[in-house]
């Protein structure tokens, strides 16, 4: 039996540094996933943090994935889950860079959809792969502003290992994140809102560095 686990991070280095641990655990690539909020610019193939060199998916004027766009090139990972790194907008979130089976699942539900976009795309594809609603709204929402998701299906041998590679490395959980959201009046994972600028992802990221270290 496997089960997922899930962690939010807001140092995009600290997520990779967990994906290279958990692939030393022996987990295979293709039960790995990370999806990174890329307002800033930083990753993917023009960035500093670029990890491959893929074609990117075509995106419209709102942000959204554009319909008949290819993940496969974009997704697949070779070498090592990071290698497959690619660019992607998810409707909610703006531009992402991705790789591994939740990425494929959120932006095939995106390209999928009326128009080139699907709603909540995300949130579906956390909750199919086991996470509560409250659990998908939270980590849908830790992307938007500005967090990386690094999601495992880990055999139930490895699961304490995992989670001590991903809390070890910082991950946040939902339950943690969700109740600072909650208390700033947040309520769920509007997949309608427009993407977190930069400015406000900066503005969000000082205000979670002053959040209490347990998870």
């Amino acid at each position: 039996m496997t089960r997922t686990i899930t962690r939010l991070f807001d140092d995009y280095a600290d997520a990779q540094t967990a994906v290279t641990e958990l692939e030393r655990l022996g987990i295979p690539h293709d039960n790995l996933s990370i999806l990174a909020n890329n307002a800033h610019g930083l990753h993917g193939r023009d960035g500093a943090h670029r990890e491959g060199d893929h074609d990117v998916t075509d995106v419209n004027e709102h942000g959204d994935v554009s319909r008949g766009a290819s993940t496969g090139a974009v997704l697949g990972g070779v070498g090592g889950l990071l290698a497959g790194l690619g660019l992607l907008a998810i409707p909610g979130l703006g531009p992402i860079v991705a790789a591994g089976w939740l990425a494929s699942t959120a932006a095939g539900a995106a390209i999928g959809g009326v128009g080139g976009a699907a709603t909540g795309s995300l949130v579906g594809a956390l909750k199919n792969a086991g996470h509560s609603e409250d659990e998908a709204n939270v980590y849908s929402e830790g992307v938007r502003r500005g967090g990386t998701l690094v999601s495992a299906k880990v055999d139930d041998h490895l699961v304490g290992q995992a989670e001590a590679v991903l809390d070890g490395n910082r991950g946040v959980t939902a339950a943690t994140r969700g109740s600072a959201y909650r208390q700033a009046g947040w309520n769920r994972f509007d997949e309608t809102a427009a993407p977190y600028s930069p400015e406000e992802i900066e503005r969000d990221r000082a205000a979670s560095r002053r959040e209490p270290s347990i998870l």
